[in-house]
């Protein structure tokens, strides 16, 4: 199973939206960004998906201290590709941020592709 912790402004709706899709394999929560690194770092999460309202700022503040920019990418308000979220997936990358008014494109971009890497 693979857990993926939210946190910021929209974890709600965005562990809503993931969770309607209904995804075999997939475990979200919500989460605070203190909980969420600690549980990342120890390996009782996978994946955290953030959001603010430029994605780029409070979405990823505290992780990108505690896991280190390597682990960390911010889509701020862009839509990715499923082609670059695969990409940054398999470069590494366990935490996200995007825009709210982005959470319906791109946190089931995320879960998908997350789920398909097992």
């Amino acid at each position: 199973m693979t857990k993926i912790l939210t946190g910021g402004v929209g974890k709600v709706e965005v562990t809503r939206t993931v969770g309607a899709l209904g995804i075999d394999g997939l475990d979200i929560a919500p989460s605070s960004d203190m909980d969420a690194a600690m549980k990342l770092r120890v390996g009782q999460a996978d994946y955290y998906l953030g959001t603010c309202h430029t994605g780029a700022g409070a979405s990823l503040g505290v992780l990108v201290g505690l896991m280190g920019s390597a682990a960390c990418h911010t889509f701020g308000r862009g839509v990715p590709t499923e082609e670059e979220v695969i990409a940054l997936l398999a470069d590494g990358k366990k935490v996200f941020g995007f825009s709210m008014d982005q959470i319906d494109t791109i946190a089931p971009l995320m879960a998908r592709a997350i789920a398909a890497r097992g």
